[in-house]
């Protein structure tokens, strides 16, 4: 990576309204800390750096240093200061002492000022510093994280936090520098210096609106005992069953995720045509594995390849930076392109993840939002399952930070983590998808739902291509419509998978082995019940007992075949002499 040494002569580009308010209220407060809330794409970045340049030349501070979540916002970062006559180091490692003299600081990230804070706290004293905390409450992801953090940086002379997303933490993990009062309800609440917000972001034109189209479909798996179960995305449903049908809908190998591919590609073929030539569309997967896949269907079903962004490739920030100058139509990635990166052409999302944080979400909606010119707009595809619609009713709601009073007994999380790293492997389990099939549900505008109650012109069709000119209900009226050739075109890529006679006949025969493994595993565990109150055996020592008998895998996973073979063992033993 190119060190950003020598800085150009400033070029700064007009303050937005709001930042110059912010500035003046930073002016004004004379405080060592000062947290500014302001939703994502609002432009936290260039207002930050203004600060630091304003410090810099009244000689406040003599240093500036940026810590921000990942590896590839320190060069984002590093190119946004340098364009402002600000020359930042996003290289500079824990393993390198000082600070290099031709440079007024350095970007770093949380997880290395938890790795190694005593050398930031040494570089923060050695000169007057600004510490600039980009998305502050990833100083509360782990506890070690703030300690660090507050360790690291209590003797700078000014310390900027920011965050787009200031959502609640755990009782004993504040965040560091960040000023909390009572809420009434017997917890804290964060106290931003500044804010704003995303109704705010949007009446001034610095976002785009944005338009959830949710999709509902119903999805077929089976169970740990084997059970087929059907169940719809927006059914009447426990949430531990519309948990596994959300899981299911997400499966590669089913229709749900080609469907609404084809839709969003169909939607960038009309931004395309209409104003936004670049227009790009990012798939959000769950994890690598559904990545690569996610990829071979965007392939399959428009076209075009997509470019795949994942945290182990040595290639991702190049390709991400590629990705954001580029014409290409689709990006899949997992968490690269989530927080603080700018891919301002990016106007289609699809949720293909069961990540369900607020911060999360409002993160990931904030990568389409950012607003270019007068016009544009951003839809989010997505599954219509509550979780997910609940947190895009709230989209345009100010949250704050909140610190709950102590856990209550109902076994609910009382804060949002980050969703786990790339590389988690998935728990071992039998759950086993069979298949899924999408259906456009309604469009989330405003709060409400709103359906395809309309009838729908061939001239406001030619209108969904620009951008804001169609309202919510004619905007559903025109997705329901198009949903059948969305469903078509899904399957008809599938030339390879279409079943013949032959193949038909064979999945009606797994339908009825399925079944009569159902039958055979509850014998088997009633058998298991009996044996263990003849012989005085725990149930599980059984269960061992049946599997050396007869290997294979548990009983839960395990084919017909070896199921009888349990059951004829089981039977012998338990009614041996």
């Amino acid at each position: 990576m190119t060190v950003l040494s020598t800085a150009p002569s400033p070029s700064r580009r007009p303050l937005r309204a709001w930042q110059a308010e912010a500035l003046q209220a930073y002016r004004e407060s004379g405080a060592t800390d000062f947290l500014v809330t302001a939703t994502p794409g609002a432009g936290k970045t260039a207002f930050a750096l203004n600060l630091a340049a304003e410090l810099l030349a009244s000689r406040v501070v003599e240093r500036v240093v940026v810590v921000c979540p990942t590896d590839h916002l320190r060069t984002q970062w590093a190119e946004s200061a340098l364009a402002l006559g600000i020359g930042l180091d996003p290289t500079l490692s824990n393993a390198v002492g000082p600070v290099r003299p031709d440079l007024q600081g350095y970007v770093t990230t949380y997880a290395q000022v938890a790795a190694r804070p005593a050398i930031h706290e040494a570089r923060t004293r050695a000169k007057r510093t600004l510490v600039v905390l980009d998305e502050v409450h990833h100083a509360g992801d782990g506890l070690s994280w703030g300690e660090a953090v507050a360790f690291a940086f209590e003797g700078a002379k000014r310390r900027l936090s920011l965050t787009g997303t200031p959502f609640r933490t755990r009782v004993d993990e504040r965040i560091p520098f960040v000023r909390y009062e009572p809420d009434g309800e017997g917890g804290l609440s964060s106290t931003a210096d500044y804010g704003y917000g995303y109704r705010q972001a949007l009446a001034d034109g610095v976002v785009r609106p944005v338009v959830f189209a949710a999709y509902t479909g119903v999805s077929r798996w089976r169970n740990s005992a084997g059970e087929v179960v059907s169940a719809s995305l927006t059914g009447e449903s426990t949430k531990a069953v519309e948990a596994t049908a959300w899981r299911t809908a997400l499966d590669p190998g089913g229709e749900w995720v080609p469907h609404v591919i084809a839709a969003m590609d169909e939607r960038l073929t009309h931004l395309r045509s209409n104003g936004m030539p670049d227009a790009a569309g990012l798939v959000l997967a769950s994890d690598q594995d559904d990545a690569r896949e996610y990829a071979k269907i965007v392939k399959r079903v428009t076209g075009h390849k997509p470019v795949l962004i994942l945290s182990d490739d040595p290639k991702a920030s190049a390709k991400i930076s590629a990705f954001t100058s580029s014409t290409e139509r689709f990006a899949v990635c997992v968490r690269m392109i989530s927080e603080g990166v700018d891919v301002p052409r990016a106007a289609c999302l699809a949720w293909m993840t069961s990540y369900r944080t607020p911060l999360f979400f409002a993160q990931a909606v904030g990568r389409v939002v950012r607003a270019r010119r007068a016009g544009e707009s951003a839809t989010v595809f997505l599954p219509a399952v509550r979780p997910l619609l609940a947190l895009a009713a709230e989209i345009e709601g100010e949250r704050n930070h909140v610190l709950p009073p102590p856990a209550s007994n109902d076994g609910e999380e009382l804060y949002d983590p980050l969703p786990p790293d790339e590389g988690d492997q998935k728990p071992v389990e039998t759950w086993q998808a069979l298949g899924a099939e999408a259906e456009f549900a309604h469009v989330l505008h405003g709060g409400r739902a709103v359906t395809a109650s309309i009838d729908l012109t061939g001239e406001d069709e030619e209108y969904l291509g620009l951008p804001g000119l169609l309202s919510a209900e004619q905007t559903a009226a025109l997705l329901f419509r198009r949903d059948a050739d969305h469903k078509r075109r899904a399957s008809s890529t599938r030339v390879d998978e279409v079943a013949t006679d032959e193949e038909t006949a064979q999945a009606e025969a797994d339908a009825l082995s399925w079944r009569a493994a159902g039958d055979l595993r509850r014998e088997i565990n009633s058998l298991v019940g009996q044996l263990a109150a003849r012989t005085g055996a725990p149930h599980g020592v059984v269960h061992a007992r049946v599997r050396k008998a007869v290997p294979g895998p548990p009983s839960a996973a395990a084919p017909v075949e070896v199921l009888h073979g349990r059951r004829d063992w089981l039977l012998e033993q338990t009614f041996r002499g």
